[in-house]
């Protein structure tokens, strides 16, 4: 193997190249994270900056195995329907050389075969470097350990990036109430109260999520119950727009103040592929054990945070928000349109706030009219 080996990924082109001794030796198509690039872990983003190879895994094992923790576990066959992020074939596993990437063993970013050959070329992966497996096959043997690794910026601004809010605005409901109305009638009150105090901006949101989970304490089969409700309760014309989304190159994202196990089943049903929320936590016996209490939408403030995350990850040409509370409304300072939403309750300061503002989802021409600027 040739110590002069180095590579070079590009974001904007989806590319890996292969140098040896500066001179071009090969160019692989790749994917790179469907999320953008960024260093937090558990972002799934691909970090950016100087790599080295530190080691190389799965020599001698057949095309398609399936390494988990690194650790060969099968083989993958190209029939096989798998909606995992499979790592396969081989691994080479990268070391960050920059303070901004020296969590990188931590992140497990790999270089990497893929189940998913029929995404190289577009960002796609949870933040490794996925090639088809025969050029991974081909990569494996010329790149020797200690190889440098370059991973280059996004230059290029990169298609529409869309948030939606979920309760009352994708669907009908405001789960955190419906998890109450399951712990009975006073608690229902109590909750709705403070829910609307906080959509109003009348109480800030931090106090006010904290106060309710502390009343509702919701376990995992009341979760579930109300998952199921967020489908059965879609806003009229919801699926039809995040279909004309899609096919207008708009990237949609939920971005909520809601539970992320409760809106995941409503995500899948719009096939929208992101979903930004709270996460909860429960013990082995399915009991309420806690919720993310730092995530960002627990709090004023939190939704233009995971914005500009966004925003720097993956270079949006256009950003949209379209949501009916305070908390949707504080975004506009950082997106080029904002659509208040009034279609399941009109909140009256974010109707006066709001620059643009719709009533429901069924013109979807109109709406994107809204969202282009014209």
């Amino acid at each position: 193997m040739n110590p002069s080996i180095s590579l070079e990924v590009s974001i904007d082109d989806q590319r890996l190249d292969v140098f040896e001794a500066k001179q071009h030796l090969r160019s692989y198509p790749v994917s790179t994270a469907a999320k953008g690039v960024g260093f937090a872990v558990g972002s799934f983003r691909t970090p950016l900056g100087r790599f080295r190879v530190l080691e190389k895994l799965g020599a001698g094992a057949a095309t398609g195995t399936v390494f988990r923790s690194r650790v060969a576990c099968g083989i993958w066959q190209p029939c096989d329907v798998v909606t995992d992020d499979l790592v396969l074939t081989r691994i080479l596993r990268l070391d960050g050389m920059d303070p901004e990437n020296a969590n990188t063993l931590q992140r497990c970013i790999y270089i990497h075969g893929t189940n998913r050959e029929d995404l190289i070329g577009h960002p796609a992966s949870h933040g490794c470097i996925r090639l088809r497996n025969e050029d991974m096959l081909e990569l494996f043997e010329l790149v020797p350990p200690g190889a440098e690794v370059y991973i280059h910026p996004p230059l290029q601004r990169r298609g529409k990036l869309i948030f939606l809010d979920c309760d009352s605005t994708l669907s009908a409901i405001e789960g955190i109430d419906e998890l109450a109305r399951v712990r009975g009638a006073d608690v229902y009150a109590e909750v709705v109260a403070l829910t609307h105090a906080a959509m109003n901006g009348e109480v800030p949101l931090d106090e006010v999520f904290a106060r309710r989970m502390d009343i509702i304490r919701p376990d995992r089969a009341a979760c579930e119950l109300v998952a199921a409700h967020y489908v059965a309760t879609l806003t009229p014309g919801a699926p039809e727009l995040i279909q004309q989304l899609k096919a207008n190159d708009w990237l949609p994202v939920i971005l909520s103040g809601g539970f992320a196990p409760l809106i995941a089943p409503l995500a899948r049903y719009l096939g929208i592929d992101h979903v930004e929320a709270v996460p909860l936590e429960f013990d082995a016996s399915g009991n309420y054990a806690g919720y993310a209490q730092s995530y960002p939408t627990t709090r004023n403030g939190g939704k233009n945070l995971i914005i500009r995350e966004w925003c720097q990850a993956i270079f949006p040409q256009r950003v949209a928000m379209i949501g009916d509370g305070m908390s949707d409304l504080e975004t506009q300072p950082d997106v080029d349109v904002f659509i208040g939403f009034g279609g399941v309750i009109t909140r009256p300061n974010v109707k006066q706030g709001a620059k643009h503002w719709i009533d429901n989802m069924t013109d979807s021409q109109t709406l994107l009219a809204m969202l282009n600027g014209y």
